[in-house]
């Protein structure tokens, strides 16, 4: 069904639609849109992010690398942190700009995009799945999963570069559900891509991604002009050269010119080498970190939450106070087997929304399992982190529709409720005193 039809249509459920167990919504069923309750958990988690947001009043954790950047950028003397792209540090000074040399304006960047990838990743379910219930519990498993809270209250380059992806995803999968929206979706998907991939290259493997998919289920139809036809999924009036346009070349056509700025600045360091050349240069110096570190860990870590980091945890502001990052300890685990039982239902009865979901996973750890970075830390996690959630809630859904309501709502309300108990330490909130971090190390790999 697409998105133009019948929107506000709640159909019941199929009562032979069942799914390993779990009864599912078929393709032909749709939920009302749930676009104002989306719209008012994004809002009240914006609230709750800026909420002392300017504590700590001091830079901490990579604010020290990415704040000086930013404001050598608004003053235009050089380009430091040279080996990240410069959309997110450009983001971050203009934000200096309009709200000062302060910790709003260090920090008011990020919480936008915190607020942002929540209301996206939620529209992008919606769109691939038309299932209320499970767009909002995605929702709720986002807003509670620690790490966007987290990188909605620190200058860092992850949490802006999360958001493009979101919105990249979300006008993708709009782009599928309603074709008569088809190009200027597509449009906004490579803008948005090229916007991630020019904040930080964590992006680049899911860059790929929407061109792959609309190349391969295109291949699939067999059609004899493939290149030209515009007939069949996934966007019907499209193209594959006009989706290559749209996904392929207007992200690197956005990617190159944010660089042109930094023509302007006093010190720059392109030279006789060229935009490649730079590109080259940014390479060698990711992979010139080879010192071990006390937090470093691997992808298989990640994966069973063995391995937090403390991005603060000192004395300022007149108390004790600490920023742990770390996953929700119960959906990050719960959302394991999800993800495996989506791997099941997405071969066996070809859910697409499921295999998305997969795919996206196994792309965005997948990176982090080959990458010559050889220093790599938990916060690389942080995307596969999104899709592990969009699993779980997909999986939340199918419990619901099968009878196991209770349940559902039994693990949206742990999953709050464990965020409430963590609260103090992922949010620099005043703490009794220096060994009061004790409280909340469930596992001795988290000191």
């Amino acid at each position: 069904m697409t998105g133009h039809s019948r929107k506000n249509s709640a159909l019941p459920v199929r009562k032979d639609a069942r799914i390993a167990g779990f009864t599912m919504q078929t393709p032909h069923v749709r939920s009302p849109d749930p676009l104002v309750a989306m719209l008012a958990l994004s809002a009240a988690f914006l609230a709750l992010c800026l909420w002392r947001i300017t504590i700590p009043t001091a830079p901490f954790f990579d604010e020290i690398h990415y704040l000086p950047a930013a404001r050598a950028m608004l003053d235009g003397s050089q380009w430091m942190n040279a080996e990240h792209p410069p959309l997110g540090k450009f983001l971050i000074a203009g934000a200096l700009a309009l709200f000062g040399d302060s910790p709003l304006g260090w920090r008011i960047v990020p919480a936008l995009s915190g607020a942002i990838s929540l209301f996206a990743l939620g529209r992008a379910l919606w769109f691939a799945s038309a299932s209320r219930f499970a767009t909002l519990a995605y929702l709720i498993l986002l807003a509670t999963g620690f790490f966007l809270f987290v990188h909605a209250r620190i200058a860092m380059l992850d949490g802006i570069m999360v958001a493009f992806v979101s919105i990249a995803l979300w006008q993708f999968a709009r782009a599928i559900r309603a074709p008569e929206e088809g190009r200027w979706r597509l449009a906004l998907t490579g803008l948005a891509i090229g916007a991630a991939m020019a904040t930080k290259w964590n992006a680049l493997p899911l860059a790929i991604v929407p061109g792959l998919a609309f190349f391969f289920v295109r291949l699939s139809a067999g059609r004899r002009r493939l290149l030209v036809s515009r007939r069949g999924a996934p966007v019907p009036g499209i193209s594959l050269l006009e989706a290559g346009l749209w996904l392929g070349l207007v992200p690197l056509a956005i990617y190159a010119l944010s660089f042109a700025p930094l023509f302007w600045m006093g010190e720059h360091p392109f030279g006789d080498r060229g935009l490649f050349g730079i590109q080259a240069m940014m390479l060698e110096l990711q992979q010139s970190v080879k010192a071990t570190h006390n937090y470093q860990s691997r992808w298989d870590e990640w994966l069973i939450n063995w391995r937090a980091i403390w991005y603060l945890y000192e004395p300022v502001d007149g108390a004790q106070r600490g920023v742990l990052l770390i996953g929700n300890p119960l959906t990050m685990l719960l959302g394991l087997p999800a993800m495996l039982w989506c791997g099941w239902i997405a071969a066996t009865r070809q859910r697409k929304d499921a295999l998305a979901i997969v795919i996206l996973f196994a792309v965005s750890l997948g990176f982090w399992i080959v990458a010559s970075k050889p220093t790599q830390f938990y916060y690389h996690y942080f995307l596969p982190s999104c899709f592990l959630l969009a699993a779980l809630a997909l999986a939340l859904a199918a419990l619901r529709n099968a009878g196991w309501t209770k349940l559902a709502w039994v693990t949206l309300i742990a999953s709050t409720a464990v965020f409430a108990w963590f609260y103090p330490i992922l949010s620099a909130a005043p703490l009794d005193g220096p060994e009061s971090f004790a409280t909340w190390m469930w596992l001795d790999s988290w000191r």
